[in-house]
């Protein structure tokens, strides 16, 4: 997928998505990815909370015996303050980025928030950002009118850049959001009115309840850890 043109802004962008054992505000992180331009990171986690049932349907994670299984095929995990400890040294090592998310005011955002808190990372990782921006509020602007099905990521990849992915996989799905981003072509004053903060987010109305989207999945390739 083509990398978007970012030099007209100040900051790099960082395109960045969550996966979770289920769509409630206190699930658990299973993986984490993150891409900005060539460099990407992607870690996995042993969730503490059970899978729900329809968010392992959607992803294809299992847990056996406290190992984590993608699509049956065993991954490597670290705990979760490496892998939060392990994202702040990726934004760090971007100075300041924006961080970029589809439907992350409502969910990933405050999700993130919580577990910061729970580590005691906060303060070190809205150090190292210079704030959040949601594709779904920004393509709902760009795209209105535009007479679009709906505003999933999924769908804007498909009728923006006709392509279909292997969604509900992090790294996929920030690698799609990178070239969604390119495509939506946004100016820094648009970024600018849709930008907020993650303690904006976490005081957002809660997200309404959606069952996860059954779909069939591909084995997944060449699976990744760290930076890259």
């Amino acid at each position: 997928m083509q990398q978007p043109e970012t030099s007209q802004f100040r900051q790099a962008l960082v395109f960045f998505d969550l996966e979770t054992t289920g769509l409630g505000s206190t699930c658990d992180i299973i993986q984490l990815a993150a891409v900005s331009g060539g460099h990407s990171l992607n870690l996995y986690v042993v969730p503490r909370r059970p899978l729900q049932p329809g968010a392992a349907k959607v992803t294809g994670f299992r847990v056996r015996r406290r190992r984590l299984y993608l699509h049956r095929q065993l991954v490597p995990t670290n705990s979760l303050r490496e892998v939060l400890v392990s994202f702040i040294a990726f934004l760090r090592m971007l100075h300041h980025p924006l961080i970029v998310g589809h439907n992350i005011r409502r969910f990933d955002g405050p999700l993130l928030g919580r577990v910061l808190d729970e580590l005691d990372l906060r303060t070190q990782f809205e150090s190292s950002v210079t704030g959040w921006v949601d594709t779904l509020s920004l393509a709902q602007e760009l795209l209105r009118g535009h007479n679009l099905q709906n505003f999933r990521q999924e769908t804007l990849v498909r009728e923006l850049l006709g392509l279909d992915y292997r969604a509900h996989d992090a790294l996929q799905d920030v690698r799609a959001l990178q070239a969604l981003f390119g495509a939506l072509q946004p100016t820094a004053a648009t970024l600018s009115r849709h930008r907020v903060t993650l303690g904006a987010m976490e005081t957002a109305p809660p997200p309404p309840h959606r069952p996860p989207v059954d779909r069939q999945r591909r084995a997944p390739q060449n699976l990744q850890k760290g930076f890259i």
